[in-house]
This record gives structure tokens, sequence and C-alpha cells, in this order.
């Protein structure tokens, strides 16, 4: 079994490997929670932009498909139960407020679901989460010893 790094377990590490390894996990870290932060943000503006489609639907059914529902809907329930006419129009025109409100609760309903989920302010304290772990990991200067490079430099030549 190995470390991160490679090297065995239990075997002695320097500081300056240690460190290396923390930063570089704390960099993965950093990046993996931008990464989870787009992914937020992109399924809210998935479902605002769902919900706005739907808002805009509810509209252009009343507006664009009223005359033509209208005249089919109430000569058709003219034709079935010889109604009065104006009734006729009537109730067709309540069928289409009808469908137009089932589409506005589905949108408010989505846009409601993408305000609850909270994206912006989930990301923002994950990463305040994250600056102030790393606020509190920063190394500590220190002076290189003369046997840390030597053992460095014996490596490099050996492999």
């Amino acid at each position: 079994m190995s470390a991160p790094d490679g090297s065995p377990v239990g075997a002695e590490r320097s500081i300056g490997k240690l460190f290396a390894t923390a930063t570089t996990e704390m960099t993965a870290l950093v990046h993996d929670e931008i990464a989870l932060a787009k992914a937020q943000l992109k399924r809210d503006i998935r479902r605002g932009a769902v919900s706005g489609g739907a808002f805009s639907a509810a509209g252009a059914l009343l507006l664009f498909s009223l005359p033509m529902l209208n005249f089919a809907l109430a000569y058709g329930i003219r034709t079935w139960s010889k109604w009065n006419l104006g009734l006729c129009f009537l109730l067709s025109f309540l069928a289409n407020v009808l469908v137009a409100a089932m589409l506005v609760l589905a949108g408010r309903f989505l846009l409601n679901k993408a305000k609850k989920s909270g994206g912006p302010q989930k990301v923002a304290a994950s990463m305040k989460e994250t600056a102030s772990v790393l606020q509190a990991a920063k190394p500590h200067p220190r002076q290189p010893h003369q046997a840390d490079t030597e053992v460095e430099a014996v490596a490099r030549s050996s492999s």
C-alpha cells in the first residue's frame, strides 16, 4: 500500500512532501467546489428558463389560440347540445382559461422549486467554508537544510 504521493505507508516523509500533497489535494478540492457550483447554477438557470417557458406558453395559448379554438369549440358545443351560441362561445373561452391556469400553476411550481434550492447561496457558503480552511492551512516559511537538498540531488541523479 502507498500514500497518494507514491511513498510507502509508514515511511518518513518530509514536511515539504506532506505540504505538496496537501496543496495538491486542496487544489483538487477547490476545482471540485467550482465544478459543483457551476452544475448547481446551471440546474437553477434551467429550471428558471423552463418556468419562464411555461408562463410564455400560457400567454401564447391565450393570445393566439383563442379565436380559432373558441370558434371550433363553440360550434362543436352548439352542434352537440343545441344550446344558445353565445353560451357555447363562453364555455369555449372558459376551457382555454382553464388550460392557461394549469400552465401558470406548472410555471409557479417550477419557479418555487428553483427558489427553494438556493443555488447561489449554497455556493457562496461552500466557497466561504473552503476559503476559511485554506486560510488556516498557510505554511510557515523555513530554510531548506543542506541534507534535504543533497538527498534530492542524489535522487535526481540516480533516476
